[in-house]
């Protein structure tokens, strides 16, 4: 079976993220005053393949967050979506 798990990636809260202060601050200068705060990310579609289960499509997905697709130090993922393909 094969699986599309959605990874989201983020820099921990206490990081500085001049991202997106930069897209809030253009907001406003684009006459968007109720922007209260941005956070950059990054999202991944991973499709995994050869795998028996939801949970087993899950846990490949966090390994590969977790070395791979994430900085640790500094970012934070979360798996939003597992579902068959």
């Amino acid at each position: 079976m094969r699986y599309k798990v959605e990874i989201c990636v983020k820099l921990k809260n206490d990081v500085l993220d001049p991202q997106g202060k930069a897209i809030q601050s253009a907001a406003i200068n684009m006459g968007i005053p109720n922007i209260l705060e941005v956070n950059q990310g990054k999202y991944f579609e991973v499709i995994i393949k050869n795998t028996s289960s939801i949970s087993n499509a899950k846990e490949i997905g966090s390994k590969l967050a977790e070395q791979l697709l994430t900085n640790q130090i500094i970012e934070n993922y979360t798996i939003l979506k597992v579902q068959k393909v």
